[in-house]
């Protein structure tokens, strides 16, 4: 299944992939419309090199920060709220208001943590992603989502990279 604007072009090995990756990087085609699936890793390659940011680490952060202040207001509110006579001691030492704060610190990471990975991961996508079953019997699959302005020089370049392929098998 594919996108209804994506072209894709299946290619018979990493080499193959990557002259296909730079043909269309030289036609104008962002580095992030290229798509390139395979059976196996490609981190030798140069697209398989392509590191995405993520905003993960800092919104884990963030959740464990939350977690923490919830944690700690939630032992001091919850132990000022009750007027219990201790004779000057506090009702929750300090030990426990530690305890209560690193666990709900932890918790708060842990929970962001799955949020994040459930938006983020395409484990919740209606739409079909690009796919070929001959990428299972080790074929490389690139497809692109060109701009309009693209689209004709992209088609030209994808059989011409399909035809070369063929000639040299």
């Amino acid at each position: 299944m594919s996108h209804p604007g994506s072209l894709f072009t299946i290619v018979p090995d990493p080499a193959a992939a990557q002259r296909t990756f730079d043909a269309l990087l030289s036609a104008g085609v962002r580095r992030q419309d290229i798509t390139v699936i395979s059976s196996e890793p490609l981190d030798r390659c140069e697209f398989g090199q392509a590191e995405k940011a993520t905003l993960m680490p800092w919104l884990v952060v963030l959740g464990a920060a939350l977690g923490g202040i919830g944690g700690f207001l939630l032992v001091s509110l919850t132990s000022k709220s009750y007027p219990i006579m201790t004779g000057g001691m506090p009702i929750t030492p300090a030990w426990i208001s530690g305890i209560i704060t690193y666990e709900l610190t932890m918790l708060g990471a842990i929970l962001t943590t799955l949020l994040v990975l459930l938006l983020t991961a395409p484990l919740l996508r209606w739409k079909h992603d690009l796919y070929d079953v001959q990428v299972a019997n080790g074929k490389v699959l690139v497809g692109v989502n060109p701009h309009e302005s693209l689209r004709e020089n992209v088609k030209k370049i994808l059989k011409a990279c399909e035809d070369e392929e063929s000639h040299n098998s």
